[in-house]
């Protein structure tokens, strides 16, 4: 089954409207929540008085963060480095405000429109302190410090090398620099964030709903609020969830606060975010300053790369994973001998930095790749000849880059061949043909450009990841993950991989997610890493099961396993079907036995398995991008008339749902290189809070895509797989800039700052 395109099985329910989300769960006599938020970036609290709130009808409570004195204490960064100068960030904040949106205080009634009708209510005396809205000022001298204890706003300071970049910027025949600004954006799901929680006091335990990526971890971190151990907790994600991005793997401070309060209150409580929250109070990622320069000689040969970026950490340091990989994937598909990767993580008013698709690989791509464009402009070459001549070479994994991935493995390229993946990528691009055609539709006054884009994607992240594979009773076989699905087709595509190790028809196979109570372990679905971790671990643990169910048949059939073979719901002798047993019968005899009577010999008691598989570092998928676009010049409007995507994720289970991954993080992409930004003025308040003011793609302006498709199998787990869930954004924002560079040489107009608003290109145009 492993490589078939196999239709999904959720797209019934979904398509029918029988899905169910997070507010589809019904909990009877369930109280509803909503937050005061501050409306400063920066700011004291003196004092709040929530005496008109509480007297509204219909009101159970409202609660500040002095009064939840248990749930002041710090919500821990989900990637750290000793080096980070950290603050705390507390889910009701009692004194200070840091960013428009914090949450201040919570009300909870009878129904959400009676808790936002009392919200209105709360008044806070605020002192408005001088707020920090980007990283410029952050390290301007005389800086307002966002946090008193970090006096110069750097939340931390990271440097990498690799060989001696500095004397080779200094020898080379060649050097360019130049500074990108990449902005924010947002995950922006259809299903905003939200969390329920029930409270048993008989038992001493929770039942919490969360939409959340990463249920193991919400668990562990509500037990720690709540004082209780984590079995105590259970946490089931609803099996729809309407996309994750990256926000929904971090822990946000309403989740600690509705489970604190569903036991205060010993009554199930709810809170939904609205679509304005999700504006402000969300956490977003993306805005970072690069300052690159690079050293070449005649050829176009990187002799050096040195990039200094600042990254926008937020308010607080919710992890350290966007910037790190920024800083490790900067050589992206290159050999480059030596290089200078600086970090500068500045502490802001705004609201903290999570990883959002792509997580920091698309600004590290933007710096490299707009300046390879810059070496073939700088010497009269063709982008694509620069590209060759520079690619690692397919004889030569695995690569080591000489710096060190997030993961704190040495950055090592598993497998790839990238010059076949580039020519790939051309020949279906037809390269020559669209050059050909640009030059003879300039000549009519068209701007036409043409722009490429590499990248490489560490995927596939430990430290692990769990699958639990049990025969039920009624001859089904359930495959059980930690990991959470989020869109991406895990009732379809663990069956396979189960379907395949097991030699069973994946009609007997069924898979449930997202369940604390169903398996003790798991850390979730983010970063591209789920297939190549629960994956392997589902082949593992499908493998063990195939042997115990052949190992009862053996004694039932009383023949030898390696004569037996499934054919349908029975494990039948080859070559005599009629002699077989059902999958229900092996279960009986494993599953249940006969009460108080021995068990035969040689039949094993419960037919389960449990696999957890910790990679030893990740896994490196790959891609090439090439467009061609169209520029208006008195609109700055761009118009795509061309792209392909060549993309390398190894092994692939399911070519359907693969392709919809990489068009779905496509018009990510485009929404990051064209369209998304979040605005906020100097005082740090957010000016875009609505869809009005924010644009996203719709599937109007996401254009036509051909793909190609290479196949490299990591050698570093038992399925050959490799990420594919962010590798079509990756490299959009790069390639499209580059393609209006391309389209704008004209005009000697320079493409920084991205996206590439109309604004930005008639800008540019203009000499703005």
């Amino acid at each position: 089954m492993i490589g078939a395109a196999v239709p999904r099985r959720e797209d019934q329910r979904l398509l029918t409207g029988a899905g169910t989300y997070l507010d589809d769960v019904d909990l009877p006599g369930c109280y509803e929540a909503a937050f005061l938020r501050s409306p400063h970036a920066a700011a004291r609290v003196l004092g709040i008085d929530t005496s008109a709130a509480k007297a509204v009808p219909g009101v159970i409570g409202v609660w500040t963060g002095r009064e939840l004195t248990d749930l002041v204490k710090p919500i821990p960064p989900k990637v750290t480095n000793p080096k980070l100068v950290d603050v705390p960030r507390y889910p009701l904040p009692p004194d200070a405000a840091h960013f428009v949106g914090e949450p201040l205080a919570v009300v909870v009634a009878t129904s959400r429109h009676v808790a936002e009708d009392a919200v209105e209510l709360i008044d806070v005396d605020y002192e408005v302190l001088p707020a920090i809205a980007s990283t410029g000022a952050a390290l301007a001298e005389d800086a307002p410090k966002v946090h008193e204890e970090v006096p110069d706003n750097v939340a931390i300071h990271l440097v990498q090398t690799a060989g001696d970049p500095e004397t080779a910027l200094e020898t080379a025949p060649h050097r360019l620099r130049e500074r990108f600004i990449i902005a924010r954006g947002g995950g922006h799901s259809m299903e905003t964030r939200g969390i329920a929680a029930r409270y048993d006091a008989s038992t001493g335990q929770f039942t919490v709903w969360p939409c959340s990526q990463s249920p193991h971890y919400t668990r562990n971190l509500i037990a720690s609020f709540c004082d209780v151990v984590e079995d105590d907790v259970r946490v089931v994600v609803p099996r729809d969830n309407g996309g994750g991005f990256g926000p929904k793997a971090q822990f946000h401070g309403e989740d600690a606060v509705v489970p604190y309060l569903a036991r205060l209150l010993d009554n199930p409580v709810k809170w939904i975010e609205d679509r304005s929250e999700n504006f402000v109070a969300t956490m977003m990622e993306r805005t970072q300053v690069h300052d690159v320069e690079v050293a070449f000689d005649d050829d176009g040969r990187l002799l050096a790369v040195k990039d200094v970026f600042q990254h926008d950490q937020g308010a607080y340091c919710a992890g350290l994973q966007v910037p790190t990989i920024t800083l490790s994937t900067l050589p992206g598909q290159y050999r480059i001998p030596n290089i200078h990767s600086e970090l500068i993580a500045c502490y802001t008013n705004m609201v903290p930095t999570s990883s959002v698709r792509g997580a920091g690989r698309p600004q590290a791509v933007v710096a490299m790749e707009r300046m390879v464009d810059r070496i073939a402009e700088h010497l009269g070459a063709d982008p694509a000849e620069v590209r060759r001549i520079n690619l690692v070479q397919a004889d030569e994994f695995p690569y080591r880059v000489g710096l060190t991935f997030r993961d704190g493995s040495p950055l090592t390229y598993d497998s790839g061949d990238f010059p076949a993946l580039h020519q790939a990528v051309l020949d279906k691009f037809d390269y020559e043909g669209e050059r050909a055609r640009q030059r003879e539709l300039r000549e009519q006054g068209r701007l036409i450009g043409i722009g490429l884009g590499a990248y490489v994607e560490g995927c596939g992240l430990g430290p692990y990841e769990g699958a639990r594979l049990r025969l039920t009773n009624n001859g089904m076989v359930l495959v059980t993950l930690a990991a959470t699905p989020l869109g991406q087709g895990y009732e379809t595509v663990y069956a396979q991989i189960a379907s395949d190790a097991m030699g069973l028809d994946m009609r007997h196979i069924a898979v449930a997610t997202g369940d604390t109570a169903r398996i003790p372990f798991g850390q979730g679905s983010f970063a591209s890493r789920t297939t190549v971790t629960a994956g392997s671990a589902t082949f593992q643990a499908a493998q063990r099961l195939r042997d115990l169910i052949l190992e009862v048949a053996e004694v039932l059939l009383k023949t030898s396993a390696a004569d037996l073979r499934f054919d349908g719901d029975r494990v039948c002798v080859v070559g005599s079907p009629e002699r077989g047993v059902t999958l229900a019968e092996v279960a009986q005899v494993a599953n249940i036995g006969k009460h108080g009577i021995t068990m035969q010999a040689g039949v094993p008691a419960g037919i389960e398995a449990t696999s957890y598989f910790a990679p030893e570092r990740a896994a490196y998928a790959s891609g090439m991008h090439a467009a061609t676009v169209e520029v208006d010049p008195e609109t700055g409007a761009v118009r795509i008339l061309r792209y392909v995507i060549g993309h390398d994720c190894g092994t692939v289970i399911n070519p359907m749902l693969v392709d919809g991954q990489v068009l779905g993080g496509f018009a990510h992409g485009i929404g990051n290189a064209l369209y998304e930004e979040p605005c906020y003025d100097e005082a740090g308040q957010p000016q875009t809070t609505s869809y009005l003011d924010y644009a996203l793609p719709s599937s109007v302006e996401v254009p036509p895509v051909e793909l190609v498709h290479l196949y490299t199998p990591s050698p570093l787990n038992p399925l050959g797989v490799k990420g594919a869930g962010e590798g079509g954004t990756i490299p959009v924002p790069a390639t499209i800039a580059n393609a209006v560079e391309d389209a704008l040489r004209p005009f000697g107009a320079r493409i920084n700052n991205l996206p590439l608003t109309p604004a930005k290109i008639f800008a540019a145009v203009s000499g703005g």
